[in-house]
Parts: structure tokens; C-alpha cells; sequence
């Protein structure tokens, strides 16, 4: 998450309006879902995560330690469709391939590898602050909004305490032994609940002490250019849409 956020602060497009950026990939996201066939949504990913390594300037390699734990889902899920679990075969229990079901599972991972890639472009070129600057302009309930800057905020937070605790028992040879490791980890899970616990009666306190007296709003800054931005980011995105039906 921490790399996520600092690869939106600091990438090429970080001037670039919100608006644009998100037009862009919903248009994404439109033509990976209009696409006829796996090799269609195959090339409008190829083509989505090309964009977001021009605009970010973010290297191959992070971009695909951004994106691990995403494939590694979609991996997973993958394999389940494509495995059959039988439990009366004659040597018991045993996995078995379903080439009938390829085609499907090939579609649905193809579309979902262009959603990521669609999504991966936002994440990277725009930070939470913009996101929800966004979302506010859209309308979205402010309760919504609000929930998801505490939470985001307090992801932050709380990795920072499981660094510095973790950092604290690895000074004490906590990690020393796959024995000393586990009471460690349990200590560190401890300790952060009530941590969790903590904190969160202390925002609870504070959000009573300013009797919930409007939203969370925070200073947006100006994009240059946003209407040029935009119109280029509708035409972007209308070129995809228009490659994926033509594809098809």
C-alpha cells in the first residue's frame, strides 16, 4: 500500500485532473468487458498497463510487484475452475483437468486481468486524497467518503506500529528461532488488537468531541489544463472502446 501511494505521488501525471484520469480508466474498464474474445481483452490490458508505465514512469518490474498479489488471485482462482476435485476416482480422491471449461476460464481471466490493469492505472497515477476529491464532485454520500479516509489513513498507521514492533522484538532476537518466532508474532498480534482498539475509541472521542459537524475535507489543488486533459481522456477512451466492439 505504501509503495502504491508513493508511486501516486510522484508519477508524471500526478498534475493531470482526477477527472481525466478517471474517465480514462472507466472507459478502460467499458472496453475490457466489451471485448469479444480473451485475445481482444488480452491486447486492451497490454495496451492499459503500456499507458500506465508511459505516464508513471514506474519501472516493469514494480509495476508487476504492485500488481503480485492481485495475478496471485487471479492464479489461484483460475486453477480452481480449471481443476476438478473428484472424490470417487479409483485411487481416491484426485484433481482432474476440464479442457471444456478453457475457453470460459481464458475469458473471464483475460477480463479480469484488463479490469486490474484499468484499476492499476488510476491507483498508480492518482493519489486517495485526489480519488476522493473525485468521488465528492460526483455525489457520493459523505458518510462513504469519510469511512474510507479513516480507513485508509489508518492502514497507514497501523503498519507503521507493526514495523516499529516488529523492528523492537527483532533487536531482542525475537526471530531467532522458529519458536522465539511464533511467540513473537503472537505478541505482535496481541499487541496490535489492542492497539486497533485503542484508536479507534480515541476516533470515536474525537469525532463526539466535534459532534460529527460535517465531513472530512481537505484542500484540493488545481490541475492546469483540466478541460484539455479531459476531452484528450474521452477520446483515449472512446479509441478502446471503439477497438474492443471493432475487434469483436
Amino acid at each position: 500500500m505504501m509503495m502504491l501511494e508513493r508511486y501516486a505521488y510522484a508519477n508524471r501525471w500526478r498534475r493531470v485532473s482526477p477527472a481525466a484520469k478517471g474517465l480514462f480508466a472507466l472507459c478502460g474498464l467499458t472496453a475490457v468487458f466489451a471485448a469479444g474474445s480473451p485475445r481482444v481483452a488480452c491486447c486492451l490490458a497490454a495496451v492499459l498497463a503500456a499507458v500506465t508505465l508511459a505516464g508513471t514512469g514506474v519501472s516493469l518490474k514494480n509495476y508487476l510487484r504492485v500488481a503480485a498479489p492481485a495475478l496471485g488471485f487471479l492464479a489461484t482462482s483460475a486453477a480452481t475452475l480449471l481443476f476438478s476435485l473428484r472424490l470417487d476416482g479409483p485411487a481416491g480422491p484426485a484433481l482432474h483437468l476440464v479442457p471444456s471449461e478453457l475457453p470460459q476460464v481464458a475469458f473471464a481471466c483475460t477480463r479480469s486481468l484488463g479490469g486490474l490493469t484499468a484499476m492499476l492505472f488510476l491507483a498508480l497515477t492518482t493519489p486517495m486524497n485526489d480519488i476522493v476529491a473525485l468521488l465528492r464532485r460526483l455525489k457520493t454520500p459523505e458518510t462513504l467518503l469519510d469511512i474510507m479516509t479513516l480507513c485508509y489513513r489508518t492502514i497507514f498507521v497501523f503498519s507503521e506500529a507493526v514495523h516499529d514492533m516488529r523492528t523492537a522484538q527483532a533487536a531482542r532476537l525475537g526471530y531467532a528461532t522458529p519458536g522465539r518466532a511464533l511467540r513473537s508474532l503472537g505478541a505482535l498480534a496481541a499487541n496490535l488488537t489492542l492497539q486497533v482498539w485503542q484508536r479507534s475509541q480515541s476516533l470515536h472521542q474525537a469525532a463526539l468531541a466535534r459532534n460529527n459537524d460535517g465531513p472530512l475535507r481537505f484542500l484540493e489543488p488545481e490541475y492546469p489544463r483540466a478541460r484539455a486533459s479531459l476531452a484528450t481522456a474521452a477520446l483515449s477512451g472512446a479509441s478502446l472502446i471503439a477497438l474492443a466492439m471493432v475487434s469483436t
